[in-house]
């Protein structure tokens, strides 16, 4: 039987944060604006009015480009593009076709066996969002807030094979995007919008069938969901000896199902023509260079860094860097501890991860700054507190913004130092344990680990557990 492999190419919408949307004033974040509350004259594409360019779009375009490898263009334009849907007022949008801001481009994946995968770059300009629509009791209503919200698109080749590469690209590219501040990438509010184009062909051959088109896919897991299922129900199809239509097809996360919409549009059917009421995009050197000047140190690079400067973990360092902010608390909390950066590394997974999770918000806004991290690291290491204590010092430290020195002084936290206090809790403990004490001078050595736990309750968990091991061992002999 003949065997296929899957061509995949995704098409990313990428929302920019700018405050206002692309070629008006109007608020571009109306997520949770009541609807047709956020538009004017200008988005809504009433007569008479003209566009302005948002200055701060072209900027987070240029900034992606760069971070994607791409060449930006000194000359660029808009154009308009026509169709013909009820969220789109104009009757056309306002995007790039054949001369757009940047060119090229790829984004490397780590794949699970270490190797590189490039993916190539087809597309990347900026446009404008249409308007979105909502079926809701038999009617179709529209919310026009969202027109005008600016765009970057950006189309990869077919270089994708599988739907979990799918999904491993759109999560890099997600973390990307955050990475270097230009969008919040969030899915689920339509931050980054993904289209899926999906073909198969029998492995070997060079040539490109026709390819479907998957829409409305508002997860990492709805689209290589998405894919996979059309990726059978194509290998089913031409096993049957039935050919692939170019169709439009619908995800239906309920029912993880696919449906079709309509036939695929092609680029002739949008009748594209240079946009009359702006002019060309010109991108100076001057420009160019004082925008990449944001442009942050990259994950990738930064990773392959910390693995060298830092002699961390591969794993601590995919970890560490995947969001900017924890990458940078990580290298600050290192930089003020001055010794073995695994041990940061160990208590900022183990116990601050755990923290942000469960705040939910990311480690540059922690109450915990990194030189309070640090004080707890140290005081542990110097013996001051032991590791149960430590840990309960990062959330009273998050909770009351408090130095850990401070609480330590004024909930009295420090391990007791004094031997005399340490043995007499410890022969105080023997004594009210006769037949643990028989057991264990019997031979059940194992009983260790309750008597230190007995004598850690009795000290309010103040005192270093292997000095009271040492001090109990002694005395248990006798």
């Amino acid at each position: 039987m003949t065997e296929y492999e899957a061509i995949i190419g995704l098409e990313t919408h990428i929302q920019l944060n700018t405050t206002t949307k692309i070629f008006c004033s109007c608020r571009a974040d109306s997520w949770n604006d009541l609807p047709n509350t956020n538009i004017c004259p200008v988005c809504t594409g009433l007569p008479g009015v003209l566009p302005v360019l948002n200055r701060a779009a072209v900027e987070k375009a240029i900034l992606l480009a760069a971070a994607m490898h791409a060449e930006v263009q000194p000359i660029s334009y808009f154009d308009r593009k026509n169709y013909f849907y009820p969220d789109l007022p104009k009757g056309y949008q306002i995007s790039q076709y054949n001369m757009p801001v940047a060119r090229g481009g790829y984004l490397e994946l780590t794949m699970p066996d270490d190797t590189t995968k490039k993916v190539n770059i087809q597309k990347l300009h900026l446009e404008e969002d249409a308007g979105k629509t909502k079926n809701d009791f038999g009617r179709r209503l529209i919310d026009f807030n969202r027109c005008g919200v600016p765009l970057v698109e950006m189309v990869t080749a077919p270089d994708l094979r599988s739907a979990d590469e799918a999904a491993q690209y759109l999560t890099r590219l997600r973390q990307l995007l955050r990475w270097i501040g230009i969008s919040e990438a969030n899915m689920e509010k339509g931050h980054l919008r993904c289209d899926a184009n999906v073909s198969i062909r029998p492995i070997g051959v060079d040539y490109l069938n026709p390819k479907t088109e998957i829409k409305n896919v508002n997860s990492i897991v709805a689209v290589r969901d998405a894919i996979q299922t059309e990726i059978i129900r194509q290998t089913r199809e031409v096993q049957l000896g039935h050919k692939i239509e170019a169709w439009t097809l619908e995800w239906d996360e309920e029912r993880n199902v696919l449906r079709k919409m309509r036939s695929k549009e092609t680029e002739a059917d949008y009748r594209y023509f240079r946009e009359p009421d702006l002019l060309q995009l010109v991108i100076d050197e001057q420009w160019k260079t004082e925008t990449l000047k944001q442009l942050p140190e990259l994950p990738l690079e930064r990773r392959s860094r910390f693995i060298h400067q830092y002699r961390v973990p591969e794993y601590d360092a995919d970890i560490l860097t995947g969001e900017r902010s924890l990458s940078e608390y990580f290298e600050e909390a290192v930089v003020i501890y001055q010794g073995d950066p695994k041990r940061v590394s160990n208590w900022l997974m183990n116990d601050v991860m755990r923290l942000i999770n469960e705040l939910g918000i990311p480690a540059g806004e922690l109450k915990l700054k990194p030189t309070y991290l640090v004080e707890i690291i140290k005081m542990v290491d110097d013996n001051i507190i032991n590791n149960s204590i430590g840990k309960t010092l990062i959330e009273k430290v998050q909770d009351t913004g408090k130095a850990p020195s401070t609480i330590v002084s004024e909930e009295g936290l420090a391990l007791v130092s004094d031997t005399r206090t340490i043995e007499d809790t410890c022969k105080t403990v023997i004594a009210q344990n006769p037949q643990p004490v028989s057991n264990y001078q019997k031979g059940k050595t194992g009983l260790i680990g309750w008597f230190v736990g007995q004598v850690m309750k009795q000290m309010g968990g103040k005192a270093d557990p292997q000095l009271i091991r040492q001090i109990l061992e002694e005395l248990l002999k006798q």
